[in-house]
């Protein structure tokens, strides 16, 4: 049997191919960045064509400099960027329009028509989702009503749909010449157009949004025992190799940090955040601003849900910092331009640049850098923007105990910002809990990698896979609890100042 598996995780920066053994030890990677395209404020796009390339590319360098090919790979999962709406031609192969971004915010009249109309309870009720810009549904409406000729083409059957899961597997599996176009409950759930009961797209939604149920993918499960397709001996990998996991980006990371108990959690530090809390096969309609989404489907057995809470702006606020504000030269130089200063100087930095997602939801929210003083610096501004990372992920953290009851006692972390020391120690004070990172940071590509595995027998079950976690660093909280609650009121403050910032009809 062969010794490995792959997984492609494309992300919203970057695509990456990982290959991992049976141990979950990473024993091969290449990774890319793509272009971030910016037409207006607020509009965030891709080019699937682009992104289609990298993936292709990071596959065979990734084999390449492991000196591995097809053969030796037992299986392939896809981890993606969720709600990010690709609608391309299935004849051609070709999209048409870029594939719109999950912080984009051009629907914005779209989520709050569906309010106004009255559509917003059943969206919730069904969906597990408020009518928001984040998710696909409105994305889709968009160009349908747009683009000219796509709503022509989706009428008669040409105009198919996908998020960059199903955009992949279609072109890994032949594109136009038979590619399959396939999802999993992961991506659907994030749609507003699947209802998670019976996890098939439901005709009232599809009603709702004007949207023909011919454009949509298959929904399979996210481990697939019955593979969704085999790979192309002419593609990137070089042969033929099942395709048998997919999931979300921050599914693809609980399954990676092993979460598969009820009351299990982790956090993705990553363009954005992502806290997601297994609350098991039951669901929990959250009243608090959360959204209800559908963690994994492993094979015939029921799916598993959890509360999650989706913050757009953490890790691209560093990036913002060093873009467009030019203070670091590297996402590495934030730490160390902190380090300069003891706290914020009374400084915070709350980067709503797409409005604020859970557990507010106000896209009249936008960016605000509030308490000003002529002692404050660059330093200031470097570590009020770790600090606006941990104070997110706190109101996510104490709408999901409101909503299940479950205290926080460890916080499972994982992603790119997690290599920064100064920010996880924010984040145990901020939040007053230990913060724990495993050995293998890059638990989404990891979560991809378990679901294809577990499909094909390359793993025998969870058990299997929580043998493979091992924790590789622990932050205990420093702060008192005075200074802890200090910090959060003026933070809660500093939200308030953000909001009613655009018209919104």
């Amino acid at each position: 049997m062969p010794e490995y598996v792959g997984a492609v995780d494309q992300g919203t920066t970057s695509t990456r191919f990982m290959i991992f053994d049976h141990g979950g030890n990473e024993i091969g990677r290449h990774q890319l960045e793509h272009e971030q395209i910016l037409p207006k404020a607020g509009w965030v796009e891709h080019n699937p064509v682009e992104i289609w390339e990298r993936t292709a590319s990071v596959i065979q360098t990734g084999l390449g400099k492991s000196n591995l090919q097809a053969e030796d790979l037992a299986a392939l999962g896809i981890t993606n960027q969720r709600e990010t709406t690709v609608i391309w031609n299935k004849k051609t192969g070709r999209p048409y329009y870029n594939a719109i971004v999950w912080q984009d915010t051009r629907t914005d009249k779209i989520a709050s028509k569906l309010e106004r109309d009255g559509h917003g309870d059943t969206i919730r009720h069904k969906a597990g989702l408020p009518p928001a810009t984040y998710f696909s549904g409105g994305k889709i409406k968009w160009i349908l009503d747009n683009v000219d000729g796509v709503r022509e083409a989706a009428e008669n059957g040409d105009a198919i749909f996908g998020n960059t899961d199903s955009w992949l597997l279609w072109n890994l599996t032949g594109g136009p010449r038979g590619g399959v176009h396939v999802t999993d409950p992961t991506n659907a759930s994030r749609t507003m157009l699947m209802d998670l009961e019976t996890l098939d797209w439901d005709d009232e939604l599809l009603a709702i949004f004007d949207i023909p149920r011919s454009m949509l993918p298959e929904i399979k499960p996210s481990s697939a025992p019955d593979p969704y397709g085999m790979t192309l001996a002419t593609g990137p990998l070089g042969g033929e190799v099942p395709l048998t996991g997919d999931l979300g980006d921050q599914q693809a990371a609980t399954v990676g940090q092993v979460c598969f108990a009820p009351g299990e959690a982790k956090n993705t530090y990553g363009t954005g955040n992502f806290m997601l809390l297994n609350t098991g096969t039951d669901m929990v309609r959250s009243k608090a601003g959360l959204l209800t989404t559908v963690g994994y489907q492993f094979g015939k057995e029921k799916p598993v849900y959890c509360l999650e809470g989706s913050i757009a702006v953490t890790g691209s606020a560093v990036q913002w910092l060093r873009d467009q504000f030019g203070i670091i030269s590297g996402a590495a130089q934030s730490e160390s331009l902190a380090r300069q200063v003891e706290d914020n100087g009374g400084m915070y930095f709350v980067p709503a640049f797409s409005g604020l997602f859970a557990p507010y939801w106000r896209a009249d929210a936008r960016g605000a850098i509030v308490g000003l003083s002529r002692y404050n610096t660059n330093a200031h501004l470097a570590r009020a923007t770790l600090e606006s990372i941990c104070y997110q992920s706190r109101d996510v953290a104490e709408a999901m105990e409101q909503d299940s009851g479950v205290k926080l006692e460890t916080l499972k972390v994982d992603g790119g910002v997690t290599a920064n020391q100064l920010c996880m120690q924010i984040q145990a004070d901020v939040l007053g809990v230990p913060v724990s990172r495993p050995v293998v940071a890059e638990t989404t590509a990891l979560g991809a990698a378990y679901a294809a595995g577990l499909a094909v027998g390359f793993w025998k079950d969870t058990d299997e896979l929580r043998q493979n976690w091992n924790e590789d660093q622990r932050w205990e909280p420093n702060w008192d609890e005075e200074k802890r609650e200090a910090g959060y009121a003026e933070w809660k403050k500093a939200v308030s100042r953000t909001l009613d910032w655009v018209d919104v009809d």
